[in-house]
């Protein structure tokens, strides 16, 4: 990392891999040419997210040819004036990790995986989860991801003196 005084450890970057929208998983497809996309990521510990997908289609392609993902996501992104010198800037909150996705063949895990995506992005609607699972579990593939090294985050952000706040500081 260029600037390390915006480097944040390993819990900061799980948080916004955590609040991120969107996650975006970068793979390799069979012909060597990259292949990135906004998926929707569920962690259930400090190293393993699940996705879903369709049965077949690019994701599982790359996945079989070359396992080894990256992932990054950003939160928290307002463009700004800087406070101090009047500069054209962004604060941001961001985070980077390597993995490797498989194919999750085991029925309990994947239902493991659905109900981590589900109580994430649907919390509220969990009472519905053990239908959709009895209607579509055989036609949904689930992905694992397992990271390889301890994520890597990264913020620009001013306090309230306008100063940044660099090397992990927090307000």
């Amino acid at each position: 990392m260029r600037k390390v005084s915006r480097q944040m450890d390993a819990a900061f970057a799980l948080e916004v891999l955590d609040k991120a929208p969107y996650v975006t998983v970068s793979m390799t497809r069979p012909d060597g040419t990259p292949y990135g996309l906004p998926l929707s990521l569920a962690r259930t510990d400090e190293k393993t997210f699940y996705f879903h997908c369709a049965l077949e289609g690019d994701k599982l392609d790359c996945i079989a040819h070359q396992p080894t993902v990256f992932l990054s996501a950003v939160t928290k992104c307002a463009p700004t004036v800087g406070p101090k010198d009047g500069s054209f800037t962004l604060q941001f909150k961001s985070a980077t990790a390597v993995g490797k996705a498989e194919l999750v063949s085991d029925r309990e895990e994947k239902i493991a995986g659905l109900r981590a995506i589900c109580e994430r992005f649907l919390p509220h609607h969990m009472d519905a989860f053990d239908d959709a699972i009895a209607r579509s579990l055989d036609h949904t593939a689930i992905v694992r991801i397992t990271l390889t090294e301890p994520p890597v985050g990264k913020r620009k952000q001013y306090d309230k003196q306008g100063e940044e706040m660099k090397y992990g500081r927090m307000e």
